[in-house]
C-alpha cells in the first residue's frame, strides 16, 4: 500500500495541474493574440509592417515562421476552452483507473496529440494567408479577404453546418465519455493517439468556421472571440442541433448578401 502513495499523490496533483494548465495555457494564448492585435493597430505606417507580422511587403522565411506561430497560438486560444470537457474527462478516467493499478499517463500527452492536429491546421492557415497576401486578395491593413472570397467562405461554412460529417464530428466532440470508452488506447502512445483522433474530430467539426477568420479579419480580436465562443456553445449548450442549423442559415444569408453587394 505504501508503494501506491506516490502514485496517488501524483494523480491527485495531476488533476489540479490539468485545471491550472488549461487556464494558464489559454490565458497566455489569448494574451499573445491580444498583443498581436494591438501590434497591428500600432504598426509603422511608413514601412507597412508591424513589429511581429508582414503587411504590404513580401514575406521572408522569418515572416512565415511568425505567421505560423501566430496561427498556432490563436488556434490554441480558440480551441482549448471547447476541448476542456474532453480533457478533464480523460484526466478523470485515468484517476479512476489508478484504483485498479493501471499505468499512469499525464494528461499533457493527450493534449499534445490534440494540439498537434490544430498546429497542422495552423500551417494550412498560414499557407492560405500567404497565398492570399501574394495574390493581393488580402487587405494588408485589416487582414480581411476580398468580399467575393469572404462571401464564398461564408456560403461554404453555411452549407457545412447542415452536412452529415459536421454532425458526426460534433457528436464525437461533445460526448467525452462515449469517445473515451469507444476509442480507448493504453499507454502514452495510446493517449497521444486518442488526442490526435479527438483533434481530427474537432477539426472536422470546426475547420470551415475557422476559415471565417478571413471574413472580418484574421487579427480582429472581437471576431476571434465570437468564433471561439460559438464553437464552445455549439459543443456544450443544450439544443445544439438547432444552434448549428440556425447559424448555417444565417451564414448562408450573410454570404449571399456579401456576394450580391459586390456586384451592385
Amino acid at each position: 500500500m505504501q508503494a501506491l502513495l506516490p502514485v496517488e499523490a501524483l494523480v491527485r496533483k495531476d488533476r489540479y495541474v490539468v485545471i491550472a494548465g488549461l487556464l494558464g495555457v489559454t490565458g497566455l494564448a489569448w494574451a499573445y493574440t491580444a498583443y498581436l492585435a494591438w501590434d497591428m493597430q500600432g504598426m509603422d505606417m511608413a514601412s507597412g509592417r508591424s513589429i511581429s507580422m508582414p503587411m504590404t511587403a513580401g514575406w521572408t522565411f522569418g515572416d512565415f515562421g511568425l505567421m505560423f506561430l501566430m496561427w498556432t497560438v490563436m488556434m490554441t486560444a480558440m480551441m482549448i476552452p471547447s476541448a476542456a470537457p474532453m480533457i478533464l474527462m480523460f484526466s478523470t478516467v485515468y484517476r479512476k483507473r489508478r484504483d485498479n493499478r493501471q499505468p499512469f499517463v499525464p494528461t499533457t500527452v493527450f493534449v499534445s496529440g490534440y494540439l498537434l492536429i490544430w498546429s497542422s491546421f495552423a500551417l494550412g492557415g498560414t499557407l492560405l494567408q500567404w497565398g492570399l497576401h501574394a495574390a493581393t486578395l488580402l487587405s494588408p491593413m485589416t487582414l480581411t479577404a476580398t468580399p467575393l472570397i469572404g462571401g464564398s467562405l461564408l456560403l461554404a461554412a453555411g452549407v457545412f453546418q447542415f452536412s452529415p460529417i459536421k454532425y458526426l464530428c460534433l457528436t464525437e466532440c461533445r460526448t467525452p465519455m462515449s469517445f473515451l470508452m469507444g476509442d480507448w488506447r493504453e499507454g502514452q502512445r495510446g493517449a497521444l493517439t486518442m488526442g490526435v483522433k479527438q483533434g481530427i474530430y474537432c477539426l472536422g467539426c470546426c475547420w470551415v468556421l475557422m476559415s471565417l477568420l478571413f471574413v472580418l479579419g484574421v487579427m480582429n480580436l472581437l471576431w476571434i472571440a465570437a468564433l471561439a465562443g460559438f464553437v464552445l456553445i455549439e459543443k456544450v449548450a443544450p439544443g445544439r442541433s438547432w444552434i448549428s442549423r440556425t447559424s448555417g442559415a444565417l451564414l448562408l444569408a450573410w454570404g449571399i448578401w456579401m456576394i450580391l453587394d459586390t456586384s451592385l
